[in-house]
């Protein structure tokens, strides 16, 4: 058996691209776009790792996506969780779990689907601001 890939439902093409990729670093690999199906499929992945991808499926005709959390979370693991929480939040991303640990961090994306972030090796210090913060909504 091999690792495909993991598929999430998507509403906003061009916010989930600026989150997964302008934000979190992924990049687009390829998309399809099924004209008589109305769907299209947009699959992600780590530079460098282009073995575990995520695609995003966004149907064209709109339909509610609830209840984000049930779905689990996506993790990846990053080289400085301080500088990566860091950039998210400066472009404007939530980060509902804190780094308080120098180790984990839970954010979102704009379809609330829960992102956990790993410190790559072993947890970095407790730094501030992060050991300070408390959680915010879900993760």
């Amino acid at each position: 058996m091999k690792y495909l890939h993991t598929m999430i439902r998507v509403t906003d093409v061009d916010a989930s691209l600026d989150f997964f990729c302008n934000k979190l670093g992924l990049e687009k690999l390829r998309q399809y776009d099924n004209d008589q199906g109305r769907f299209s499929l947009i699959f992600l992945a780590a530079p460098g790792d282009s073995e575990a991808q995520v695609e995003l499926t966004h149907n064209w005709d709109p339909e509610p996506l609830e209840g984000g959390r049930n779905f689990g979370h996506l993790a990846y693991a990053v080289e400085n969780i301080y500088e990566t929480c860091q950039r998210l939040a400066d472009g404007g991303v939530t980060i509902n779990r804190p780094p308080r640990d120098g180790r984990m961090a839970f954010v979102r994306s704009p379809d609330g689907i829960s992102v956990e972030l790993l410190q790559a090796g072993e947890a970095l210090p407790p730094a501030s601001p992060w050991q300070e913060m408390e959680n915010t909504g879900e993760w």
